[in-house]
């Protein structure tokens, strides 16, 4: 997919930078459409949750994730981890002869897994067409032995089995002459290459084939942007030209826009995307996207059902990506593990689609929430020897069954602290992958607004990652301190953001933050459950580019006890794209405010914007000062 961990460190630090830099003076193509009009079309999106990608291209030949130095990355970056000129790469087309190709077969997998949509490369980042083009010889009808157009056969497949496509398409090209910059290893010299009539003639006259050769496309899946800003690749221009040509198309903001939908690579926000901004995570079934024979570091499917429960559980949709061979042929263990969903899939799909977010944010079980109309469903990882336990539940429970073999489960409900505790009996029959209870209920779910509240101490790390070592505060010594102190750590992606602009992103796990802060009405909060009364040192931690410091905001619990503060540079000086900007946090000491006993809501609003964007805010602390 997209790129190699230890080379986009940098590269996507700068992207991060060059996108805040973007967003002080940009809005969405799509700012002129009401509410209900971006409901609509994105309603098929918001049901489907779940859907396949699939990396194909000629990097499947070699079929090697390794580097020069036999280190691990990408199998789809194989042209860059080998270093590869482009003439030698060029030869890998003649070896492209995926004879074994089925379309209704690759198509049928997906639907049987559960998937409603399927995202295929139609061009990575070396530039190799998937498809059939007349603006180059370098694809799949003109370069290979095949000859052949898989985007016809998967088009129409979809249209038969009622799977939505959608298509993946790379800025970055390492082979055409006039994209810029090049690879350090290339040898081909610059003179006469041209950026813009790449963009404008090029990469516009191929969306221009597949927009209108194919049929309706559910999403355009940008990716390779991270080396320009939005300016520079006229992002507002060709986004608009696609919407010219499919007007109900869904686009991801990888193009430097924010568009449609936020999107994760191989990680799961801990708390979804606050304020209610569509996104999904993107996620290999084993460590790289492209077939890799020397990758078989295969997740189980019990891990990648519980990933797409956890991400349908937060509000978000699940793409799981397939990594074809050379031959067309998905590999065995990617198959067995497909059918292993689609079993659970077919018994407790409704728990997955259409549905919503969890209404608790702490569940008193091990497992998830999802929520549609009137009904939760409890996707249980791990049944509780005491049996299951439901609390800060308001709305009255009418019945409970399990979906596996739909038998009425008993309830029994009891008086806790001021509370109905819910009491579930255990069903007959429990699936390694999670046993689904569905509650139907008197009315919309109703939770005790204690459930939604944040406490003293530690919370959760930002992320959770599945290839990597969880990173974050829940271990941490600052951690420990606030628990020991009760200090209440408030970080953005616990925040309600309230507003049209400002929307939550990360970088890395203990670098998230609440930016594209453009508009001054704005605001973000919080809801803490406070224990005593006490004095409090309010702390804000930001990070700001010298180019927007200075606007004003305050931190306030209504009623005139507030403090405020004057955003700082923090770099100052150094230009937008100087690695680490945007998440090099600062920490500013604004004063003290008195809490009281119970749920208190405190908020951070600007009084005056400066420069474009407020701020990335990254966390606010109250300490309490004895």
């Amino acid at each position: 997919m997209r790129r190699r961990e230890w080379q986009w460190a940098v590269a996507l630090v700068v992207f991060m930078a060059a996108t805040l830099c973007t967003a002080q003076t940009t809005e969405k193509t799509t700012a002129k459409e009401s509410e209900a009009e971006f409901l609509n079309r994105t309603a098929w999106w918001r049901e489907a949750k779940f859907g396949m990608f699939i990396h194909w291209g000629l990097y499947a030949v070699p079929a090697d994730s390794t580097d020069l130095q036999a280190k691990k990355g990408a199998g789809e970056w194989y042209m860059f981890n080998k270093q590869v000129q482009v003439k030698d790469y060029e030869k890998l087309a003649g070896q492209f002869n995926p004879v074994k190709f089925d379309a209704r077969t690759w198509i049928k997998t997906a639907k049987q897994t559960g998937m409603k949509y399927l995202i295929i490369t139609t061009k990575h980042h070396d530039g190799f067409c998937l498809y059939d083009t007349r603006l180059t010889d370098y694809c799949v009808t003109k370069a290979t032995p095949w000859k052949h157009n898989p985007m016809k056969d998967l088009a129409a497949e979809c249209r038969s089995q009622g799977i939505k496509l959608c298509f993946y398409y790379s800025i970055m090209d390492w082979h055409h002459p006039d994209y810029l910059p090049r690879r350090p290893w290339d040898k081909r010299p610059e003179d006469g290459a041209n950026l813009d009539r790449y963009l404008d003639e090029y990469m516009k006259g191929q969306l221009s084939e597949l927009l209108r050769n194919y049929g309706p496309i559910g999403i355009l899946w940008w990716d390779g942007a991270w080396e320009h800003t939005a300016q520079e690749l006229h992002s507002h221009d060709v986004n608009s030209f696609v919407r010219s040509l499919q007007p109900a198309i869904l686009i991801n903001p990888l193009n430097k826009l924010p568009e449609d939908y936020m999107m994760v690579e191989r990680a799961i926000p801990t708390n979804g995307f606050p304020g209610g901004r569509p996104w999904e995570t993107d996620m290999t079934i084993n460590d790289t996207w492209g077939y890799a024979k020397n990758d078989m570091n295969w997740k189980s499917a019990k891990t990648l059902a519980r990933q797409l429960i956890d991400v349908v559980s937060k509000g978000g949709n699940y793409v799981l990506n397939v990594g074809p061979t050379a031959d067309g042929l998905f590999p065995e263990a990617i198959n067995e593990r497909l059918a292993q969903i689609g079993a659970w899939m077919r018994i407790n799909g409704e728990s997955i689609y259409g549905t919503t977010g969890s209404p608790f944010r702490k569940l008193s079980f091990d497992g998830r929430c999802t929520a549609k109309g009137d009904t939760l469903y409890l996707e249980v990882f791990n049944w509780p020897p005491g049996g299951l336990v439901i609390r800060d539940l308001l709305t009255p429970v009418r019945s409970a069954r399990a979906l596996e073999g739909g038998e009425e489960l008993a309830t029994e409900v009891e008086e806790q602290d001021g509370f109905k505790v819910l009491h579930i009996r255990k069903p007959p029959r429990f699936d390694p992958i999670a046993t689904v209870v569905k509650l139907e209920l008197a009315g919309p779910p109703r939770v005790a607004e204690s459930n939604l509240a944040l406490e003293a101490g530690p919370l959760p790390a930002p992320q959770e990652f599945y290839e990597a070592p969880k990173i974050g505060l829940t271990e941490s010594k600052l951690a420990a301190e606030a628990k020991t102190k009760g200090t209440y750590v408030l970080p953005a992606v616990y925040a309600e953001i309230h507003g049209r602009a400002a929307m939550y992103d990360f970088w890395w796990p203990e670098q998230d933050y609440i930016g594209y802060w453009t508009d001054p009405g704005d605001s973000v909060s919080w809801l803490i459950n406070v224990a005593r009364t006490g004095r409090y040192r309010v702390e804000i931690s930001y990070a700001c580019l010298a180019v927007n410091a200075g606007s004003r905001f305050r931190v306030d619990l209504g009623k005139g006890a507030e403090v405020s503060g004057t955003v700082k540079a923090t770099q100052p000086g150094k230009d937008f794209v100087a690695a680490g900007t945007s998440t090099d946090f600062r920490t500013d000491t604004l004063g003290e405010l008195t809490l009281s006993p119970g749920l208190q809501t405190l908020s951070v609003r600007i009084t005056a914007l400066a420069h474009g964007n407020a701020m990335n805010l990254h966390e606010v602390r109250l300490t309490p000062v004895h």
